[in-house]
């Protein structure tokens, strides 16, 4: 994404939490960055899409965070799962995403509903498998009421906090005190076998998320792609990551645990550039076919 483009959606974001999403027009949009309409709907086909845009850099940022985070470590550590939950929480305050999430779920709108809901079912798929992950394959029958409950919990002690004079809490304290309150309920459903929409929800939530795994072939053309986009002194610096995943990848059996590690050092090399976007990408897609490897 290059460097204008953000700053249009960083303009865009600020009139969306001043005036409203529903309240804020193209044209102040064009006002506030200073573009032509031309320029606005050569990087946006409509408003939504300028509003989807900027959700999607908020659940990018969170899916990469969350992946990082896994990589050289145990996927049933529990502490590591709070973590993970605790980084959606706090992108979007970071980025003061809630009062435009918040506003989507109110507005309406057909289309951003559906993208809403999109992302809602994303968020409780990977949580269901998270929790399998943590508490064992015995629980896959009752993971996606589990999530669905935690997700809730989550949602509305945030909100009272929020919006009450309690004051700031820590939100890894916040799903800490969640978390045990799952320790409780998981091993109460599995001793009374109590479940409610249990492995149809799972099934639902699976059916309803498109994005595919990755194929090395898909990989090394994206990579060999990207490669042939920088130019002479960034491919200087960063050459030696993007030949080692190409290398690697081409392998009848790539080290996933070397892929992990260097394709964030990758992304790394790529911080602050116009190059920022498609690498952070690439490194997504590269932890996603490492995940398809392992399961």
């Amino acid at each position: 994404m290059n460097i204008r483009k953000r700053q249009v959606l960083e303009h865009a974001q600020q009139l969306f939490v001043e005036k409203g999403v529903m309240a804020t027009s193209v044209q102040d949009i064009l006002t506030k960055s200073q573009i032509s309409k031309g320029t606005f709907y050569n990087y946006f086909p409509s408003k939504n899409d300028c509003l989807k845009a900027i959700l999607e850099l908020g659940y990018e940022e969170t899916k990469i965070r969350r992946q990082e985070l896994l990589i050289g470590q145990d996927r049933a550590d529990k502490s590591i799962l709070t973590k993970q939950i605790a980084i959606r929480l706090q992108v979007n305050v970071d980025h003061n995403l809630l009062p435009i999430i918040e506003a989507i779920f109110h507005s309406g709108d057909a289309e951003l509903s559906a993208f809403a809901k999109k992302h809602h079912l994303a968020e409780l798929q990977w949580l269901s498998n998270r929790l399998v992950d943590v508490y064992g394959k015995d629980t896959l029958p009752y993971a996606a009421d589990c999530a669905v409950l935690l997700a809730g919990m989550l949602q509305h002690m945030f909100h009272f906090i929020t919006a009450s004079s309690y004051g700031n809490i820590d939100p890894t304290k916040l799903i800490q005190f969640i978390m045990r309150r799952v320790d409780e309920m998981m091993p109460s459903m599995i001793r009374t076998n109590d479940v409610l929409l249990g492995e149809e929800l799972f099934h639902f939530i699976s059916m309803n998320q498109k994005e595919g795994n990755q194929t090395k072939h898909q990989l090394l053309e994206d990579l060999a792609t990207f490669k042939e986009q920088l130019d002479n002194e960034e491919q200087a610096t960063s050459e030696e990551y993007i030949d080692f995943l190409i290398d690697e990848l081409k392998k009848e059996s790539p080290r996933t645990h070397l892929l992990e590690a260097i394709a964030r050092s990758f992304r790394e090399s790529f911080s602050g550039t116009v190059h920022e976007h498609a690498a952070r990408k690439l490194a997504s897609e590269i932890w996603i076919f490492v995940e398809s490897c392992s399961s």
